[in-house]
Order: C-alpha cells, then sequence, then structure tokens
C-alpha cells in the first residue's frame, strides 16, 4: 500500500498491527501516507504500510486475533524505521503536536483501540 522511503540500515523500529474493514482500503491508504509524509519530514528513514493477503488462521493465536479483527475486516502490518531510537524519540513529540496527524473521530477508517504498536531495536539488519 505505501513504501516511503529507503531501508538505510535502521537503528530503530516502530511495528503497527490494525484491523481495517476492506471497504475502507482506500481510505486508509490516503491517511496511511499523509502520515508516512508526516514521519519522514521528522527523520523516519522509512514507511511501509502492508495489506494482508495472506493471513492465516493459527491454532492458539494470529495476527486476526491480536487485532480482534471482524468479518469484512483485513489486518495491516506497519512499520516505520528510524536512524536510531533517540531519532525517534525526539520526533515523536513533534509528530503529535503536528496538526496534520489529529485524527478525524467523524472519518477514522479503523477502529485505534485495536492498533498493537510497540518500538523495536534490530537484532538483524541484512
Amino acid at each position: 500500500m505505501v513504501d516511503d522511503g529507503a531501508s538505510e540500515g535502521a537503528g530503530y523500529a516502530d511495528g503497527y498491527l490494525v484491523a481495517v474493514p476492506q471497504k475502507n482500503r482506500e481510505a486508509y491508504r490516503e491517511m496511511a501516507s499523509k502520515a508516512s509524509a508526516v514521519f519522514r519530514e521528522y527523520g523516519a528513514l522509512r514507511v511501509v504500510e502492508a495489506w494482508g493477503d495472506d493471513v492465516p488462521d493459527g491454532k492458539i493465536t494470529d495476527y486476526r486475533r491480536a487485532v480482534k479483527a471482524e468479518d469484512g475486516e483485513a489486518v495491516v502490518y506497519s512499520f516505520v524505521e528510524w536512524p536510531s531510537k533517540a531519532v525517534r524519540d525526539k520526533a515523536w513529540t513533534k509528530i503529535m503536536d503536528d496538526e496534520r496527524m489529529k485524527p478525524d473521530p467523524d472519518n477514522m477508517p479503523f477502529d485505534g483501540k485495536r492498533m498493537i504498536y510497540g518500538g523495536f531495536s534490530p537484532i538483524v539488519d541484512g
């Protein structure tokens, strides 16, 4: 859906999982493209938003269960690569204060309460 930037040996990554109604695919892609520009402006090296098309059900847990995906929803797997955690931490406050990142509760293409996210330090990059 979105692959903005180039991998340059990231020193830190933020990862996200979210369930998005199939009917909102284009609205989500548009929102993700706008957010990507903001992340890159504040120092992100790369932003990837990937629409799930081969997300099997597991026996105990899986991506769909993790985000409580309902019928008619796809799982979106996303990550943002940063040069370092310090760059990400410095950028994060600016990103959250940026007016372009303010959500419009009447036009959200997904349920943010079911988003899973976290920050990760690479242990293999190659």
